[in-house]
């Protein structure tokens, strides 16, 4: 998908993030203070005028989201299937209206849906268990990362966190290569909706995943391997603890499971042969 398939909509989205008057108490004194909090929008996925899935999310990087949504959602196989997407701002809330050409647009009437989720919900709205529980593609690679990789990678994630930074209150996923570093870095209030936000900008870039690592700020659920498998990349590292579920499906469908990541320490939970030590770097 082009930046020329972009439509301007009515109007311009909220901005991610607000100044808003607070009374701070500190050490037992109060004042008047001023604290920056993120926005929180709700956000409709159309598909050729029929919604999809309505979610809230940080109104930033919306062209990301609506591409890495369609496809961790399995609606496309490349950006360039959206014939155009329009961005339409409204008093409700956002618009992500997209359009899908014919082949594509009778997929979507195949698995046509509404749902409404509440902030980093991956799962609300779907209709059986057997959905659930979908195929999860098999990410075949056979890159390796020596432990300092990891460390450094995760290093890396602070510096991309500008909203964080302005406000501690989002979450983010990033995707690093060795050598080149930090490639791109998405937030929201969302963790789910940050991990969609990266994979539609690397998908938008033509920045392939095979030979780099996801970094997470959150706990690492069953709905972030489903998206990082359907990303296709080999490795998945995150600051906080996985599920039992997300450990399972990382081992099912080949993924390299790190977590815990904090500082110098981190634990391999799964696919542990594709991180070794620098002395089994060398001697490779």
């Amino acid at each position: 998908m082009s930046e020329d398939l972009l439509g301007d909509g009515s109007n311009k989205p909220p901005p991610p993030s607000h100044s808003v008057p607070c009374l701070a108490w500190r050490s037992g004194e109060v004042s008047a203070s001023v604290r920056a909090v993120p926005e929180e929008t709700a956000i409709a996925f159309t598909f050729n005028g029929t919604t999809h899935a309505v979610m809230m999310a940080t109104p930033s990087d919306l062209e990301d989201f609506a591409v890495g949504f369609a496809l961790t959602e399995g609606l496309i196989e490349g950006p360039g299937e959206i014939a155009s997407l329009d961005i339409v701002t409204s008093p409700l809330g956002i618009e992500l209206r997209a359009w899908l050409p014919e082949d594509r647009a009778k997929t979507y009437a195949a698995r046509r849906r509404s749902m409404a989720g509440p902030t980093g919900c991956g799962l609300c709205g779907i209709e059986s268990l057997e959905e659930a529980a979908r195929p999860t593609p098999v990410v075949v690679n056979a890159s390796r990362f020596n432990s300092e990789a990891i460390v450094e990678a995760m290093a890396s994630l602070s510096a991309g966190q500008r909203l964080n930074s302005e406000t501690r209150a989002v979450h983010a996923a990033g995707f690093w290569v060795p050598g080149r570093g930090l490639i791109a870095v998405r937030e929201d209030v969302g963790r789910h909706n940050a991990l969609d936000k990266l994979i539609g900008a690397l998908a938008r870039g033509g920045e392939p995943a095979a030979h780099g690592i996801v970094l997470l700020t959150s706990r690492v659920s069953i709905e972030l391997i489903q998206k990082s498998a359907r990303l296709g990349a080999p490795v998945v590292a995150a600051v906080s603890v996985p599920t039992a579920a997300g450990i399972r499906l990382a081992e099912a469908c080949g993924i390299t499971l790190v977590a815990i990541a904090r500082g110098q320490d981190f634990e391999v939970f799964t696919h542990h042969q594709r991180i070794i030590d620098r002395a089994q770097h060398h001697v490779a």
